[in-house]
């Protein structure tokens, strides 16, 4: 395929590139929900009698990493043609 079909071929996507541009960026939530629990898990094995503050920092961070992901699901919308 040569380059001139390429770029003809990129031309004809069609759609909300806003779909596909937060479907790429949901993943950086995802991993810091992965870490956040990960690492609250490992903690919570080693100090057993802090389980209060280890949980009430894991469920903190959780919310700002969803907060960042529903962010990133309405700005296609509110800047998208």
């Amino acid at each position: 395929m040569s380059a001139l079909q390429t770029l003809a071929a990129a031309g004809s996507v069609t759609g909300s590139l806003g779909s596909l541009g937060y479907g790429l960026a949901a993943i950086g939530p995802g991993v810091g929900v992965g870490i956040i629990f990960g690492n609250g898990t490992q903690a919570l094995a080693r100090q057993p009698e802090a389980a209060g503050l280890i949980r009430a920092n894991q469920i903190l961070g959780f919310a700002f990493c969803e907060a960042l992901a529903l962010i990133g699901l309405v700005m296609p919308f509110v800047y998208g043609t």
